[in-house]
């Protein structure tokens, strides 16, 4: 990976240059070693859960690997979620306030293939000059070429054209970097997880963050309870998607402004 797209610090015009030139950007250093091992541990009690539901919906074929829906109450994301990594840059590729569409993850091991590994995009509606969904992949283990360190076709975001597969292959950068680093891309860019040659899984979050007008992923709000809601800072309540509610009946919408599930700062 050319030495372009790697800071240990951020600078405003460092994030701005590296997310129009090439749509991505990595931050060393940023996840404590503290974190990085909690966040280890629950993605793999996690998974059991989820790879159940998986197999016995009849689903699991293309899924091996990958965790969906992680932010739970007692787990690593309410704390993670609660530090606002990169607050500044997600504000600024949004244009002010945003909220959490999908927290996810992937536990990549030798031979398998989920879908994450097609070259792909993260959103299907390409609008260049509208910013709707920046995606953050935390690095929970060393990313390596040779245990599938995510390809990145840098400048792809700029385009509504689907690039060749060996073409993409051939040109696509490299997201080599050790664990605790966060990337930040564009959702338009074209990206594929690599292949893992080794014998040790390769594990990585993927976290999502939208303009609160766009729908998540899960109804995280009404999933955690709004019971929970009067205990959070409110930069967490914001992020989860508190501010950002549709009432389901009268009640919930026939309220004052300061309690009214959708808020008026949202956009």
């Amino acid at each position: 990976m050319s030495n372009y797209f790697t800071y240990t610090c951020r600078t405003a015009k460092q994030f701005e240059q590296a997310m129009d030139d090439y749509g991505w950007i990595v931050y060393q250093n940023a996840v404590s070693p503290s974190l990085i091992d909690q966040i280890k541990h629950d993605m793999d009690e996690g998974y059991k859960l989820r790879r159940a539901i998986q197999q016995k919906n009849g689903i699991s074929a293309d899924m091996s690997g990958t965790l969906h829906h992680l932010l739970e109450k007692d787990n690593f994301s309410l704390p993670f979620l609660s530090k606002m990594f990169c607050d500044d840059e997600i504000k600024s590729f949004l244009g002010g306030k945003y909220i959490l569409n999908g927290i996810n993850g992937v536990i990549h091991s030798k031979q398998e293939f989920p879908y994450l590994s097609n070259m792909h995009r993260d959103i299907r509606t390409f609008m260049p000059d509208t910013h709707i969904l920046l995606q953050m992949i935390v690095v929970v283990d060393d990313f390596t070429a040779q245990n599938g360190a995510t390809h990145f076709l840098s400048g792809s975001h700029k385009r509504d054209l689907r690039p060749d597969e060996s073409y993409f292959y051939k040109h696509a950068d490299r997201a080599v970097t050790s664990k605790g680093s966060i990337i930040l891309f564009n959702a338009n860019l074209w990206h594929a997880a690599g292949e893992n040659r080794t014998t040790q899984p390769r594990r990585a979050l993927t976290l999502g963050f939208t303009r609160p007008f766009i729908k998540q992923q899960m109804d995280y709000s009404r999933f955690l309870g709004y019971n929970l809601v009067a205990g959070l800072e409110p930069p967490l309540r914001q992020v989860i998607g508190y501010n950002a509610r549709v009432p389901e009946n009268l009640n919930e919408y026939y309220q004052p402004p300061h309690l009214r599930m959708y808020q008026r700062d949202q956009g």
